[in-house]
């Protein structure tokens, strides 16, 4: 088998020593060529067709967003963003999601040397899918619909409201999974909902750090509200919860309400937050008043619950492989049997609206 051949574009030659060191060291891939700057690293992609690239954000002569975006409009291929500013600026990772890039490592602030090998496994595991993913020219500059409640980050007025859904059934939640590439798949189907939908509860793999700033950009662009999950709040119609970064997020009762649960619990299926433990937690205590969303991501966490969630009489949307930039966790939900429809991303939305507005026949919980 072929290996998997990466370029290293960073400014510190340290970082470029040790990444190059922990490519190497895999029986699967080779580290072809490490740049110092991105008008190297141009030369050295031309020159040595890599398979995957790994991507500094501050780097001289030019900004490693400004790269990312020249290099997925004119020559996409697949990018790991290693860079403290990951960590440091969440924000700037987003916007690297946003405009291509596969999935991000957060390098240590200090101790570098020890906190990259320390990494290695992670940085590896990502190169690995980054080099399955499916990568798709950048068109033009992300955008979204205006904010209905006025956030910040949206343009009021872009789009003129829109009017609720005749019978609109508000009892239902909505359970979403992802993992690589779902950032900006949980936008493309959050952003079409209109103020009365359902309460929706999402796991999105990410670490701590990065979850506050994934929701409030979600926050200004869709018109419902947008947040981090909090432990003991009531889950209510016309808003969303994330799971915190690091922390499980679950579904529980408390009375009549539905409240959201956050836990550090240890890891599920090597993950935390994992899909899985949402899920399980909508087949028990939602039964069939859930409505269930497996999005892109490797691995196959959530897909055995998304199967539990299903024979307990939830309604599953599951992203089809041509839309997914990793159709891992879709595809094991769907030999899993969980699937009652397997839909291209753009059309997810659209289908769990008409079925909410069309169907809305289960036991209203009080609010």
């Amino acid at each position: 088998m072929a290996k998997i051949r990466v370029v290293v574009v960073d400014d510190s030659a340290l970082v470029r020593s040790l990444l190059t060191e922990i490519i190497n060291r895999q029986h699967d891939m080779q580290c072809v060529g490490a740049a110092a700057d991105p008008l190297v690293a141009r030369e050295m992609i031309r020159e040595l067709n890599p398979d995957v690239i790994t991507l500094d954000v501050e780097m001289p002569r030019m900004d490693g967003l400004e790269f990312l975006s020249r290099l997925m409009r004119l020559r996409p291929m697949p990018v790991v963003m290693v860079s403290t500013l990951t960590e440091q600026g969440a924000d700037i990772t987003l916007r690297a999601l946003e405009m291509g890039a596969v999935d991000f490592v957060a390098k240590p602030r200090i101790g570098v040397s020890s906190g990259l090998n320390e990494l290695a496994g992670d940085i590896v595991d990502k190169i690995r899918v980054a080099a399955a993913a499916q990568v798709r020219r950048l068109a033009a500059p992300p955008g979204g619909a205006a904010n209905a409640h006025g956030s910040a980050g949206a343009s009021p007025g872009t789009e003129p409201p829109r009017a609720p859904l005749p019978r609109m059934s508000t009892e239902k939640i909505i359970c979403i999974g992802s993992s690589t590439g779902g950032t900006e798949a949980i936008r493309e189907v959050l952003v079409p909902m209109p103020p009365d939908a359902p309460a929706i509860v999402i796991t999105q793999h990410m670490p701590p750090g990065f979850t506050t700033s994934f929701a409030a950009r979600l926050n200004g662009l869709c018109k419902i509200r947008v947040a981090e999950a909090q432990d003991g709040q009531r889950i209510l119609p016309g808003h969303a919860y994330i799971a915190p970064g690091g922390r499980h997020l679950r579904i529980d009762r408390s009375g009549s309400n539905y409240v959201a649960v956050v836990e550090d619990s240890e890891p599920v299926n090597r993950h935390r937050p994992s899909v899985e433990v949402l899920f399980k937690s909508a087949a028990r205590v939602l039964g069939p008043n859930a409505l269930g969303i497996m999005l892109t991501g490797m691995g196959a966490d959530g897909a055995q619950a998304m199967r539990e969630m299903k024979d307990a009489g939830s309604y599953n949307y599951v992203q089809d492989e041509a839309t997914c930039v990793v159709f891992g966790m879709p595809r094991m939900a769907i030999q899993y049997g969980a699937a009652h429809e397997v839909l291209a991303l753009q059309q997810i939305a659209p289908a769990l609206l008409n079925r909410l507005a069309s169907n809305p026949s289960a036991v209203r919980h009080r609010i």
